[in-house]
């Protein structure tokens, strides 16, 4: 059974596995992009504004501030602009961390542009959207689909749909954030609201070890499952994909090779017109830190053509999310 991305992140046996890997690959020699960056995935946090309660079950790694001045620490050496992403905060919360970001966004720091918290479903769903229109640093927003207060076929319930069609009346895009094991939901969202533009978070959540040669029976079945519903969302013209997240699960020891197999297959599904990259961080440093990842994937795309690499790093984030910064 999967576990849900909050049970991965408060694990932890395999937080203390994912962090003595860090420390391993921290040491290794990085490759880098040389061209500019944009990083549609990027969390922040600081206390004295809102604690996202899962925090409090969570490695050592995350649980404390995060701020502008740890992302800039940890990107040194890439020349990097970010799309902040919502960090799931309790529902009376929303607006609070909404306003702040959004304020963070106009200020001279790495974060041009951000994706909000939300909740489609909710009776005042248009009236939270309406606090922010004409914002043109606001460009979407997420609700955890893989939290204990989402079950399975939450995102099909009628009014959680409604809200989603809002979101396409107002040029907004939609995060969908799932359990691997419920992408053909999302499928079913996508199809629902052909006018909504939705962003697959994290290569739909993969686990690296079913592409492992030593995989059980069972992993290669749930494999071939989450490449099929990865090729069904491809199907559907509204829907891109974000090449982030699967640096978080990257096993003790692991290297690139490890989470190729799910990014090759997320790139070939959806073609270069249709993915960004996203750091993660600081969630990608329960499995390497954030220029270790960037290394990795620079690697796995060595053999791309330069203009899909530059598509990747900066150049699908500047049109799909419109931004001018």
């Amino acid at each position: 059974m999967n576990k849900s991305r909050r049970e991965f992140l408060q694990n932890s046996a395999f937080v203390s596995a994912a962090l003595l890997a860090s420390s391993q690959v921290q040491a290794t020699e990085r490759r880098l992009p040389t061209e500019p960056v944009i990083d549609t995935h990027q969390h922040l946090w600081d206390f004295s504004t809102v604690k996202p309660s899962w925090l409090k079950g969570a490695s050592p790694a995350l649980n404390r501030p995060m701020h502008h001045q740890e992302y800039r620490e940890a990107t040194q050496g890439l020349s990097i602009q970010a799309v902040y992403m919502e960090v799931d905060v309790d529902e009376d919360q929303l607006t609070v961390e909404a306003k702040h970001v959004l304020d963070l966004c106009e200020r001279p720091t790495p974060t041009i542009a951000a994706v909000l918290g939300c909740r489609p479903h909710s009776s005042g769903f248009v009236k939270y959207l309406d606090q922010f229109r004409g914002n043109k640093k606001f460009k979407g927003v997420r609700t955890v689909l893989h939290s204990e207060r989402t079950p399975p076929g939450f995102c099909l319930r009628p009014e959680f749909l409604t809200g989603i069609r809002e979101l396409g009346k107002r040029n907004l895009m939609y995060d969908l954030c799932m359990r691997s094991k419920e992408l053909e939901d999302g499928v079913k969202v996508a199809k629902e609201c052909p006018e909504t533009r939705f962003m697959l978070d994290h290569c739909g959540n993969a686990n690296p070890k079913l592409f492992r040669k030593d995989a059980s029976e069972s992993e290669v079945r749930e494999a071939n499952d989450w490449k099929r519903a990865i090729e069904h969302l491809a199907a559907c013209p509204n829907a891109h994909c974000k090449i982030s997240g699967v640096i978080a699960q990257l096993p003790a020891g692991g290297d690139a090779s490890d989470i190729a197999p799910i990014i090759n297959h997320c790139l070939d599904s959806f073609g270069f017109e249709r993915v960004v990259f996203g750091s993660d961080w600081p969630v990608c440093l329960l499995g390497a830190p954030l220029l270790t990842w960037v290394s990795y994937l620079t690697d796995i795309i060595a053999s791309r053509k330069p203009n899909e690499q530059t598509a990747l790093w900066s150049g699908n984030a500047k049109r799909i999310y419109s931004l001018s910064a």
